[in-house]
């Protein structure tokens, strides 16, 4: 069995999709069909930055999306590939949630790239801009990270100071995990992370504290667009974030991506569920992040990234 995953935020770089868009008409459409549902050029933003705007989390969403979606069309429009037929089930990390449902027909292209765009802006305003942070601990597993974040809001507490949010946000595989939270807790965090048994803690150059209960504010609007959304039953089912588990009812995948926003990542657990289900193969479009991740998890599964007209091509042949 085999599913097909796609990549999150941080996977963003300038260049991303050019060559692709030189070579396929398909890629082109893709990206044009983007930039018109944005109302901006973005495919200018990702070709030719700067990084910095490339960066801005209400970019990034929907230019992984449109990145990783343009490599999935050219693989069927130009490869004569049918999702139904060669993929059993689909996931994403985080936003690539969204590319998951789009690659499955749930969301149209349109419709996922304003989600997207919403969501990004929606999660950026939902904290002051250094209020909250992000630490990636690196050699724990997420039962040692919820241990050094919640050592880490003990201590402020005990020094006197206010009862602040830090908690896990990415259990992504066995030996990284990502917290979230107000600053001063996650930085705290990272000061008792080796001390209590993480290799390393670094602190990641993100916008937002994403997936924790500072952005309630944010699953608030994403409800109210979700719920005007055109979403349909997916062709195959899709491994959701916030429970590890294969869904393929519309109301479901709302409820689920909603959760999402304030929830854990559980990747981990996703993809041990989806190994769990048959899946032996894993397909990562539009990245190269998610499959080291995998083959941490599951170190038997075969894992193929497909970014360029040359992977596409290879994994023609092989499906």
């Amino acid at each position: 069995m085999r599913a097909f995953i796609f990549p999150g935020q941080g996977s963003q770089a300038v260049g991303m999709g050019r060559a692709l868009a030189d070579a396929s008409p398909t890629a082109r459409a893709v990206f044009e069909e983007v930039d018109d549902a944005l109302g901006q050029h973005l495919s200018r933003v990702m070709w030719d930055g700067p990084a910095d705007d490339l960066t801005l989390t209400e970019n990034a969403q929907p230019a992984i999306m449109a990145n990783a979606i343009a490599t999935l069309r050219v693989l069927q429009h130009e490869g004569g590939v049918r999702l139904a037929e060669k993929a059993d089930y689909v996931a994403g990390h985080s936003l690539g949630e969204y590319s998951a449902l789009c690659a499955a027909e749930a969301l149209d292209l349109a419709t996922t790239a304003r989600l997207l765009k919403l969501r990004g802006r929606a999660m950026q305003a939902a904290v002051p801009v250094g209020e909250g942070a992000m630490a990636a601990l690196l050699g724990a597993d997420v039962e040692k990270a919820g241990v050094i974040a919640g050592a880490a809001v003990d201590s402020i507490l005990a020094e006197g100071g206010a009862e602040l949010v830090c908690t896990v946000a990415n259990d992504n595989d066995p030996s990284q995990v990502v917290i979230s939270g107000h600053r001063a807790a996650v930085e705290r965090a990272v000061a008792l992370a080796k001390e209590m048994g993480a290799k390393r803690a670094v602190l990641l150059p993100v916008s937002a504290p994403f997936h924790c209960a500072l952005m309630a504010d944010a699953a608030t609007a994403m409800e109210a667009a979700l719920a005007e959304a055109d979403l349909r039953a997916p062709l195959v089912p899709v491994f959701a974030n916030v429970d590890a588990a294969a869904v393929a009812d519309p109301g479901a995948i709302r409820r689920l991506l909603v959760e999402q926003v304030t929830g854990r990542v559980r990747w981990r657990e996703s993809v041990l569920a989806m190994a769990e289900a048959g899946v032996t193969e894993f397909v990562e479009f539009g990245g190269k992040v998610l499959g080291p991740m995998v083959k941490r998890i599951v170190p038997d599964a075969t894992v193929t990234s497909v970014v360029t007209m040359d992977d596409v091509e290879a994994l023609t042949k092989t499906l």
